[in-house]
């Protein structure tokens, strides 16, 4: 049962924009909301980007060139294509050819674009830096299209990649080294992406699968989840509306959509797995969880002291750079030459909290030695929330345009320090945080023997 508190906060995030609470059916702030009478409000937006093939120079010196490509015609699926300069320059009939990256934007399956500033921008830098070719996909969206359209629409782009009929992937594509990958939402659409090639035994190719503050929820709630702080991005309480409106009402929280079982977790057919959680996230023990679950090469990156999809809103921070690097280190190891592991022989299923250490300094004995205390202090790193930085900006964009998207009472409940109120020291005081990184086989695979991850021992 909802308490109290959860229930004043409800009243008062459906007060907005003149609107009652009677009149709006699903509100998901600051994502979307749904009206009684069948309007949806889309919230969290930001400008298109048109294309262009002419590269140009970007950060580094390494310009992008993207083209759009139209993957399903039959369900309007298309994708943008990122190719780094320097492979052009290099010529891929030369035998120089780059990873490819699958990469699915977030948005709670409801918002965002892959054509979307955000997201080109931050695709533009994953493949100048990794140097990689980068596919992201325009998937459709909940509520007009619940769940499963986007895993459909996820498996039609990875069997488009797969068929090298673009000339881009043709020539300079290695698919030899694909990575499937996505953030929030899209982290969720890149695992089902990458188990469904399991299944259908069509994921040689995969290298590795990259998961930032992926979905993942449950039933149950984890210690984690218990307390929210009031500047997090996401209540709990509003996570657990999330799946039962994408999916139109036709599943819970205990879909195994969202939590997978441990017979699928252990066939994924990937070499390597990258999972980055960030400290303040209402989903980050989601993430350490499904890690621990895992079988074989798992590099688990948390970012301290943030909150969810920080580095696609502040792309400067130091710790967004420390991230961003990880993943570009993650894409360009060498490719691994162990085979998937086997399938673990039957054992009851591990459910919470067997298989979680509720204390953060019991999780670090899950991690190799040479690795759990790899960490680097950042200094300087802005002190700004996610909320901060995006949340009030839209509301103080909104109101200088006469369109309110949240009432005063909601900022007031989801503000920043005691206060009540981001001072300039609390948005831009100096403080200590860290990204670290963390490598170790699963807990299943523990002390095997086998397959030893290329991976271990570095320091990000």
């Amino acid at each position: 049962m909802a308490s109290m508190q959860e229930k004043m906060i409800r009243e008062a995030m459906a007060a907005m924009n003149g609107q009652t609470a009677a009149d709006v059916a699903v509100n998901l702030y600051p994502f979307i909301r749904k009206y009684t009478d069948g309007r949806v409000e889309r919230l969290l937006t930001s400008s298109y980007v048109p294309a262009s093939e002419d590269a140009g120079r970007g950060r580094g010196g390494v310009g992008v060139a993207t083209r759009d490509v139209v993957v399903d015609r039959d369900n309007g699926v298309s994708a943008r294509l990122f190719l780094p300069s320097s492979a052009a320059t290099g010529g891929g009939g030369g035998g120089r050819r780059l990873p490819v990256v699958l990469y699915f934007h977030g948005g709670s399956f409801c918002t965002e674009s892959a054509f979307c500033r955000t997201y080109h921008r931050y695709a533009s830098s994953l493949a100048s830096r990794a140097g990689a070719l980068v596919v992201s996909v325009e998937y459709r969206l909940a509520p007009e299209h619940p769940i499963p359209a986007a895993y459909d629409d996820a498996w039609a782009a990875f069997r488009w990649v797969e068929s090298l009929s673009d000339p881009w992937l043709a020539e300079y594509g290695d698919l030899r080294r694909t990575f499937v990958a996505g953030d929030s939402a899209g982290g969720n659409i890149a695992y089902h992406t990458v188990a469904r090639a399991g299944r259908e035994n069509v994921g040689g190719g995969i290298q590795g699968l990259i998961m930032v503050h992926p979905f993942f929820w449950g039933p149950e709630r984890l210690p984690c989840e218990t307390v929210w702080d009031g500047a997090s991005v996401f209540p709990a309480f509003g996570v657990d509306w999330l799946w039962p409106f994408v999916t139109a009402g036709q599943a819970d929280n205990d879909d195994p959509r969202i939590d997978p079982a441990d017979d699928e977790l252990a066939s994924l057919p990937c070499r390597r797995v990258l999972m980055a959680v960030a400290g303040r996230d209402t989903l980050r023990d989601r993430g350490r969880r499904l890690a621990s679950r895992m079988r074989g090469d798992v590099t688990v990156v948390e970012s301290e002291g943030e909150d969810h999809g920080f580095h696609l809103y502040s792309p400067l921070r130091a710790t967004s750079k420390r991230l961003m690097q990880s993943i570009v280190q993650f894409i360009n190891q060498p490719p691994s030459p162990c085979p998937p592991p086997p399938a673990p022989a039957p054992s009851p299923a591990m459910r919470w909290p067997a298989t979680i250490l509720p204390e953060f300094d019991e999780w670090s004995s899950t991690y190799s030695d040479d690795t759990a205390n790899s960490s680097q202090i950042l200094l300087g790193m802005p002190a700004r929330a996610y909320k901060a930085i995006f949340v009030d900006r839209m509301d103080r964009k909104a109101a200088k345009t006469g369109r309110l998207s949240s009432n005063p009472t909601v900022n007031a409940s989801l503000s920043i320090g005691p206060s009540g109120k981001a001072s300039k020291t609390s948005c831009y005081g100096m403080s200590f945080g860290r990204t670290r990184a963390y490598n170790f086989r699963g807990v299943a695979a523990a002390g095997s023997g086998q397959c030893q991850p290329p991976f271990r021992g570095v320091t990000i």
